[in-house]
């Protein structure tokens, strides 16, 4: 039951529902166990008057010449006078079940009664239409063989109604003015309640737009403390997250610049005076690199913010890693050739049992390709000692895991710098590769999206050079669906 219904749910609302619903919905309940109870406390003294009528009445029942007679004197007559409320009624039946004196139409008592001497009982009856009250008693009569005689007294009930109305009235009448009282403290109690939260809303709404501290929870009430917590762990994220999207965006600025500024010098160099065709043809060069460069930045950018964006949005299904690495393979043999860099395959062929992941092949072509291509620009070849890039799958049906293996026979990377290499646009400083460092931070984010696992380490250990093994773990389509579907179950 809604007593104050809104089509934006309130708490404000719903603490008033349940706090006057039950209420309300009580006080009807309260009314009649009022009455009920007025009812048998006014009906308490006139039971004790009837009882002590009957009583009265019954010592009058005497035995004069062998027979059982009743006297009724004046002082008892003017006992039973009726009132200007009620009328009573009375009757005494012999030991022969004539009637003494009184009513002759008196109703009897239920016939399943058993007489008991001198004990006043009571019940509810009625005659010639009346609602009465009527107490009875029998008395015993000295004669030899002879049955006890009746003696009853009845009163209609007008005076008990009276009285219970009047203790209803007492006792309804101040709920009339405690019930609205009652209801508006609950008003106030809840305003005061609420209050809290309002100087809450206050502080939220005058906090400048980069102020992301942590809320004081000190100062609100228990109950709202964890909600507080929630939102100071929501404005710690997105503090986090904001200043890596500054960080990301000042160290994607600074790698933009150096090739948008050699572009800038170079057609300087070949708009100057006196330049030849030999220099015009090197600017013209260098304006060619450097555009590469920065589209390859720019590229990987766009395939960071992708990778990081992506999650759940895009679709997943089942991809076959050995034809995504078979496939990336083809597609960089051309530049790792232009490299005179050996590139192959090893490995599960495509199709083969526990290759299968469920994941977006987009993405995870896009990881392989950027272990591939990190792999080319790290590696050094020449005519005379050519470079050797290999992919491997290898698959463990029974344990559930497929490994995606990327080795080069480059120098490898120090162990203390493994950490550090996942980081955008990190670099050695040893190294003259041009690069954008943001090949290794997209396989990371990829991976993580998957539920893998990426870690480096060396490909010939104890050679010279020692070479680099970047080693990605997924878990396979079956094991996947296995796991899924015992958490469902």
């Amino acid at each position: 039951m809604k007593i104050f219904q809104r089509e934006q749910r309130s708490l404000f609302g719903e603490i008033l529902d349940w706090m006057l619903t039950p209420l309300l919905l009580l006080w009807p309940v309260s009314l009649a166990l009022t009455w009920l109870v007025a009812q048998s406390i006014a009906g308490k003294p006139f039971d004790r008057a009837l009882e002590y009528n009957v009583q009265a009445l019954a010592q009058l029942v005497l035995v004069q010449n062998q027979r059982a007679v009743f006297n009724l004197p004046q002082p008892a007559r003017e006992l039973l006078r009726a009132d200007d409320a009620d009328h009573v009624y009375y009757q005494v039946v012999g030991p022969k079940g004539e009637v003494l004196s009184g009513e002759r139409d008196f109703p009897a008592p239920p016939e399943d009664e058993k007489p008991l001497l001198g004990e006043v009982r009571l019940r509810d009856d009625e005659i010639r239409g009346l609602d009465v009250r009527v107490a009875y008693t029998w008395v015993r009569v000295d004669l030899p063989g002879a049955q006890p005689a009746l003696v009853q007294v009845a009163e209609t009930r007008e005076k008990r109604s009276v009285l219970a109305t009047e203790i209803i009235k007492g006792v309804m009448l101040p709920q009339f003015v405690i019930l609205p009282l009652a209801v508006l403290l609950v008003w106030l109690a809840l305003v005061r309640g609420i209050k809290p939260l309002s100087q809450l809303e206050e502080r939220i709404r005058a906090r400048k737009p980069d102020d992301l501290s942590p809320l004081d929870d000190r100062a609100v009430p228990l109950e709202v403390a964890p909600l507080v917590s929630s939102v100071n762990d929501l404005l710690l994220r997105l503090k986090d997250s904001i200043a890596t999207q500054k960080r990301f965006l000042a160290d994607a600025a600074h790698q933009l610049k150096t090739p948008l500024a050699g572009l800038r010098m170079q057609a300087d160099l070949a708009q100057r005076e006196g330049a030849n065709a030999d220099e015009l043809k090197q600017s013209l060069k260098q304006i060619g690199r450097s555009s590469v460069r920065a589209t390859h930045t720019v590229n990987q950018l766009l395939a960071l913010a992708r990778a990081e964006s992506s999650g759940r949005a895009l679709p997943r299904q089942a991809c076959d890693v050995a034809a995504l690495t078979q496939e990336a393979v083809r597609d960089l043999l051309p530049r790792a050739m232009d490299r005179r860099i050996d590139l192959g395959y090893d490995g599960a062929q495509p199709g083969a049992p526990g290759v299968g992941v469920t994941g977006n092949a987009t993405l995870l072509k896009e990881l392989i390709r950027n272990l591939l291509d990190n792999a080319i620009n790290y590696t050094p070849s020449s005519d005379a000692q050519p470079g050797v890039i290999t992919a491997r799958v290898l698959a463990d049906p029974i344990g559930g895991v497929v490994l995606l293996q990327v080795e080069d026979s480059g120098p490898g990377i120090p162990e203390a710098e493994r950490e550090l290499v996942f980081q955008p646009f990190y670099r050695s400083l040893d190294t003259t590769v041009d690069g954008s460092g943001l090949g290794l931070p997209i396989v990371l984010e990829i991976a993580r999206q998957h539920g893998a696992q990426v870690r480096l380490e060396d490909a010939h250990p104890g050679q010279v050079p020692p070479g680099t093994r970047a080693v990605v773990r997924f878990t396979s389509r079956v094991e996947m669906e296995e796991g899924e579907a015992a958490q469902a179950a």
